[in-house]
């Protein structure tokens, strides 16, 4: 379903609080022009997000030109997890200007030396090798390469099935969409290979079967034995949600993967850097994974991904044979040089843990006083949903999810367009800079939207 909000101004509350300001009507009067300009010359795929025309992001607010400030509770999509234009991270990006250095191919620079090492500490043992990119779908794209290629090189072709979850999203390309979970956005593709297999994601609510059992019993219906396995990917929380492994599944997937040689992903592009209380989400789980695909909150600014993985299996490919023309691109390594380091010294996992605690009360307090709209409250650490159903169903409901995101930004409350599949789950997920009185006047904002817009 497309997400269409409404570019007719209307007249809406003023709010002035310390945290936000309407002053205007929204959609701003004097921007519709731009909405004309963007309408005309970019595809409609972009025209999906609440009509707000951005004109600077500080710290955990974003601004537009007209004198209107919103609380953030989009990180720009998982990315600004230490904040909006952060000082450090802007000094640290002048500096590769001043210099000048902008662009190096492959050719080394000490930023990448440095990057590669601090991303490779947040790893366990022996996996020390780094391998730096430009966006999270690259990152997808390289771990399931390197997987197959470790079973086919290791064990013969026989092993290279890739095995991915229902629900899973993992990028844009065609790689990423094949190992994806959402059957919409297969449909471009029409012919999909062999070699991929879907499991039903264990959410406990759509799929209520969360038993390991389930996942070996469709590779059994598909003909397939751990020796046909390649390579496990999952997500380590489903965007779409945030869906969370069971405890047990996690267990079970991890030691079968181990047990047979199967190399374990995690895709981390928008869990990881401190988003759940945990740096990596995958740490919440009882396994360790062979390869760590990061991105988003890697930089908390500029775009940058990367591969964290196994030595041996990152050490395949020969020199310049697994490599990308803006790898490690000096203006974006300095970034995620720096927001790693405010993410350590400002201990901003542990701040999403300790935060996390108040996201999920009101959250679930919202669940319970309207039981028939929210299938589920969903949270750990500063990353929400709640999934709007329609009454006496699972069905998602995409139009009340709308309408409740839409009046929340009506009054100062900034998230991104209702997510997953269909389009009914509010998601949330606040930079980790957030103090506890904003979080709290953010979860005041929320409740007056569905009180206004249930009753």
């Amino acid at each position: 379903m497309a997400h269409k909000y409404n570019l007719v101004p209307q007249d809406v509350p003023k709010v002035q609080t310390k945290y936000r300001s309407i002053v205007t009507q929204l959609p701003v009067p004097e921007s519709l022009a731009v909405f004309e300009r963007l309408s005309a010359h970019e595809p409609i795929s972009m025209s999906g997000q609440p009509p707000v025309i951005w004109d600077r992001a500080e710290g955990i607010n974003i601004y537009d030109r007209w004198g209107n400030k919103w609380l953030d509770w989009s990180s720009c999509v998982l990315i600004a997890n230490a904040g909006h234009g952060r000082p450090e991270i802007c000094a640290a990006l002048k500096a590769a200007i001043d210099k000048p250095l902008l662009a190096t191919y492959v050719f080394p620079h000490e930023g990448r030396a440095e990057l590669c090492r601090m991303l490779a500490e947040t790893a366990p043992a022996g996996m020390d090798k780094v391998f730096l990119l430009s966006a999270g779908t690259e990152a997808t794209e390289n771990a399931i390469k390197l997987a197959r290629t470790y079973g086919v090189r290791k064990y013969g072709p026989k092993k290279h099935v890739i095995v991915s979850f229902s629900g899973g999203f993992h990028g844009r390309t065609l790689g990423a969409q094949m190992i994806g979970g959402m059957s919409g956005q297969k449909e471009w593709i029409v012919q999909l290979p062999g070699g991929f297999v879907h499991i039903p994601f264990p959410d406990g609510f759509i799929n209520e079967d969360i038993s390991f059992d389930g996942f070996l019993k469709v590779l059994e219906e598909n003909g397939l034995t751990a020796d046909d396995v390649a390579g496990v990917i999952t997500e380590a929380y489903q965007g779409i949600g945030p869906n969370f492994l069971p405890d047990e599944y996690a267990r079970r997937l991890g030691q079968w993967c181990k047990g047979n040689d199967v190399v374990l992903i995690m895709d981390e592009v928008q869990a990881g850097f401190g988003r759940t209380g945990k740096f990596f989400c995958w740490e919440h789980y009882d396994l360790v994974p062979d390869l760590i695909c990061c991105g988003k909150g890697i930089s908390s600014s500029l775009p940058i991904s990367a591969v964290i993985g196994r030595n041996d299996i990152m050490d395949m490919y020969a020199p310049g044979s697994m490599t990308s023309t803006h790898s490690a691109s000096p203006l974006p390594v300095a970034a995620a040089i720096a927001n790693l380091k405010i993410l350590l010294e400002e201990k901003l996992t542990e701040q999403a843990a300790q935060l996390g605690v108040v996201l999920g009360r009101g959250l679930d307090e919202i669940q319970a006083r309207y039981p028939s709209h929210v299938g589920r409250s969903l949270h750990r650490g500063l990353v929400g949903g709640l999934l709007m159903v329609k009454p006496g169903s699972k069905d998602p409901d995409a139009v009340t999810a709308l309408a409740i995101n839409e009046k929340c930004m009506q009054k100062g409350l900034l998230m991104f367009a209702p997510v997953g599949l269909g389009g009914g789950c509010i998601k949330i997920a606040p930079p980790l800079i957030t103090p506890k009185e904003a979080l709290e006047e953010g979860l005041a904002v929320l409740r007056e939207a569905f009180a206004e817009v249930l009753g």
